[in-house]
């Protein structure tokens, strides 16, 4: 276990991400996924109040509405770091004050409980003032709704913004970051954030660890992107550069006799910062290649080695 930047949370370090549930992964086995991953060791879950609106069908919310069931199943509630996130459901778009304070109790409603360990800005809303999004997410910590605060798609200097309103108000400081990052999308985050993160001493959590599942190996031809519906937006990494980094993986991936997955999200674990990598799994057969990334190590010169072939890409 681990903790959050400055929180007092202790997490494994591998976060499961919910936003399947709902869409790729119905009720049933998005049950079986998270009974799966605790059975693993895994008490980090990630999921948003927009999870998954994009599904023709849905408004929002499903995820969170599975995880809340699941908790009322497994009474596992206590037991469980769970993060969500707020600005992205229909009903609920942006930072303005009341709204978030009013998300944040219909998040609460769906997932049938009283407190949320870690609530992230989901998006910056250029529209809303920043001290009015701060005041309100302290409120909510002061209210007991939630324990701890985080930020999403956000810029360096807007979340030095952030920290210089709170500490000017006495409000509550964020502890955790989350940022888009992994192998073959290094930047904006390394050049960007290595200072605010080590100054403020923020966990970050990264997003798309696996490269909506370039990662995984499982795209290494044009005929391999039409395979799954992530596929699409994948071939820009299907070049010399891009597949370098899957040789580099296939390598250190043999050496430790572990799947490719399972070594791209133990790198992002060797970041100055990286707490836990985020990562789905849509089946539990999916799970297990995800949670041995959280025991395995990797040596200096394999880290080297990964190192050099994304700097490619």
């Amino acid at each position: 276990m681990t903790k959050i930047g400055t929180s007092d949370l202790d997490v494994f370090p591998l976060v499961l991400g919910g936003n399947t549930f709902g869409w790729t992964s119905d009720e049933a086995t998005s049950h079986a996924v998270l009974d799966a991953f605790v059975a693993s060791g895994g008490n980090f879950v990630d999921t948003a109040d927009g999870y998954s609106s994009w599904v023709p069908g849905n408004s929002g919310g499903e995820s969170e509405t599975i995880i809340g069931s699941w908790f009322a199943k497994s009474g596992r509630r206590d037991s469980i770091v769970l993060g969500t996130k707020v600005s992205q459901h229909p009903d609920f778009q942006g930072l303005g004050g009341a709204n978030v304070l009013a998300a944040a109790d219909a998040s609460l409603a769906r997932l049938g409980t009283d407190y949320i360990d870690l609530y992230y800005a989901h998006f910056d809303d250029a529209s809303t003032p920043l001290e009015e999004t701060a005041s309100a997410f302290n409120d909510l910590v002061v209210a007991g709704k939630v324990r701890n605060i985080a930020l999403s798609n956000y810029t360096a200097a807007r979340v030095a913004e952030w920290f210089d309103i709170a500490q000017r108000n006495g409000f509550v400081l964020p502890v955790a970051l989350q940022p888009h990052y992994n192998l073959v999308h290094r930047e904006p985050f390394e050049s960007e954030f290595g200072a605010i993160v080590a100054e403020k001493q923020l966990g970050v959590v990264p997003y798309y660890a696996l490269a909506s599942g370039f990662l995984t190996g499982k795209y290494r031809t044009a005929d391999d992107l039409g395979q799954s519906p992530r596929g699409g937006g994948l071939g820009g990494l299907l070049n010399e550069s891009g597949l370098g980094v899957l040789a580099a993986l296939d390598t250190v991936a043999a050496a430790h006799g572990v799947a490719v997955a399972s070594v791209a999200l133990a790198w992002l674990r060797t970041r100055p910062g990286v707490v836990a990598p985020l990562a789905s799994a849509r089946t539990t057969e999916q799970l297990s290649d995800l949670v041995a990334s959280a025991t395995l190590e990797l040596t200096a010169d394999e880290i080297a080695a990964l190192d050099a072939a994304s700097a490619k890409v």
